[in-house]
């Protein structure tokens, strides 16, 4: 197990307004409406989540770094666990079109809307009960999805994650440092049950047996 940072690159790009969510909306309303993960989370208002989550070819960066990293070949199989429109799996069949990837995410809305080209790969369904066999995956990745899920569903999602993955995993959760971490983080998530420092999350991916790369993304 050992902490990769690849998402540092991208989370540090989009700026955020941590006060408006609590001073200008009401954050636990939001928060009730972001937790459907329809499209007023998708492609609502801001207040709700993503404010449009649109394709725009960011992950292709993350994709290269994946693959040089764990040495990918032509061939291989990726799992992304909440996948959500499948942007990410989208970029990968486009720089390495021989390369199968699947997707499994619990909102339906965010299948739906999709790219065409990358629906076929997508499933419905939850971490915590994964429809694949043991061993099925040459990567099992997870992009800020696992803090999504209370703490007795974490430790499943965990086992099924290391169930279905060949060895290689890597996953992404939500953290913070310092308490103007902790407020940031506060202020800004709304669909947060797992908040946890560093030192919380590794001793959490032990005690649940998780053997994979992780990181976190941080709100400062």
């Amino acid at each position: 197990m050992a902490f990769i940072d690849f998402m540092s690159q991208l989370h540090n790009k989009t700026k955020r307004d941590y006060l408006e969510r609590v001073i200008k909306h009401d954050k636990a309303e939001c928060a009730e409406v972001a937790k459907r993960l329809d499209k007023d989370y998708w492609d609502g208002d801001r207040k709700y989540g993503y404010g449009g989550y649109y394709y725009d070819g960011r992950w292709a960066v993350i994709a290269k770094d994946f693959f040089k990293h764990y040495g990918l070949k032509t061939g291989n199989c990726i799992l992304d666990v909440g996948c959500g429109k499948g942007f990410l799996l989208h970029d990968v069949k486009l720089l390495y079109p021989d390369m199968e990837v699947k997707g499994i995410d619990v909102s339906q809305y965010a299948l739906d809307n999709a790219k065409e080209e990358i629906k076929p790969f997508l499933d419905l369904g939850s971490v915590c009960k994964l429809p694949y066999t043991d061993n099925e995956f040459d990567l099992v990745i997870s992009l800020n999805t696992l803090h999504y899920l209370y703490i007795y569903e974490l430790e499943q999602a965990l086992k099924e994650i290391e169930r279905v993955s060949k060895g290689n995993s890597y996953i992404v959760v939500e953290s913070y440092r310092n308490e103007s971490e902790k407020a940031n983080l506060l202020h800004w998530q709304l669909t947060c049950e797992c908040i946890f420092t560093p030192q919380e999350w590794e001793w959490l991916f032990n005690k649940f047996g998780y053997t994979g790369d992780y990181s976190f993304v941080f709100f400062t």
